[in-house]
């Protein structure tokens, strides 16, 4: 737990038709290649997840979720509802606080998805605890990002509108720091849609519509 308390600020929120997730990377150094840091993950198409904490262990339960879902394309032919699949990555993360010889996953996720009930947001932390929320964070200044998000979220916003939000919510958890689009990785589902990336170019956009720390 104390891992993911110390690692990078991460946003999850719903919006009208769909979720919107977002890490700030933190980079230290201009030094350091932006690509070779990733915070959020692609698990199929309909699915995406945000990690905090230590990232080798998020890389593992990664593999692991995108091994679920495919298990279940295959045999199923169809994909794998969002509820079930964070379910069975806290049942993975709750075998290893049980036995002698291995330790807990020293990362929490907040998964995001869209399936035939909807749109889904899950945080999931060592323990295989899972809540299911309406926008929510995990990482380093969550108790700043939620009092925010408590204040200004609204159920049925636009895409757009969520992005920003949560991009002024990782504002206020760098405590000062002025974001960088370079460091700022930002996953979309939308119903209907594939996965994606928002490129760095459109970030800079929306960061420009942040409002400004008083």
């Amino acid at each position: 737990r104390v891992a993911v308390t110390r690692g990078n600020t991460t946003v999850g929120l719903k919006f009208k038709n769909g979720i919107v997730l977002m890490a700030d990377k933190k980079l230290g150094s201009r030094l350091v290649e932006t690509a070779s840091i990733e915070k959020i993950f692609q698990i199929d198409d309909h699915v995406g997840a945000a990690t905090s904490g230590l990232v080798a262990d998020a890389r593992v339960l990664v593999d692991y979720a995108r091994l679920v879902a495919q298990i279940n394309k295959v045999t199923y032919s169809e994909k794998i509802g969002v509820d079930l699949l964070v379910k069975r990555i806290c049942d993975y993360k709750q075998n290893y606080t049980q036995y002698g010889g291995v330790r807990p996953f020293g990362t929490a996720l907040l998964v995001a998805g869209v399936d035939d009930l909807g749109t889904h947001l899950f945080e999931t932390d060592p323990s295989g605890a899972l809540v299911s929320y309406k926008a929510g964070s995990i990482g380093q200044g969550r108790q700043a990002v939620m009092e925010l998000l408590e204040e200004k979220y609204k159920e049925g916003m636009t895409q757009d509108d969520s992005i920003v939000l949560g991009l002024e919510a990782l504002q206020k958890a760098s405590e000062g720091e002025k974001l960088d689009a370079r460091a700022i990785e930002v996953g979309l589902i939308v119903e209907g849609e594939k996965f994606r990336r928002l490129p760095e170019s459109e970030v800079g956009q929306y960061l420009t519509r942040v409002p400004t720390a008083s």
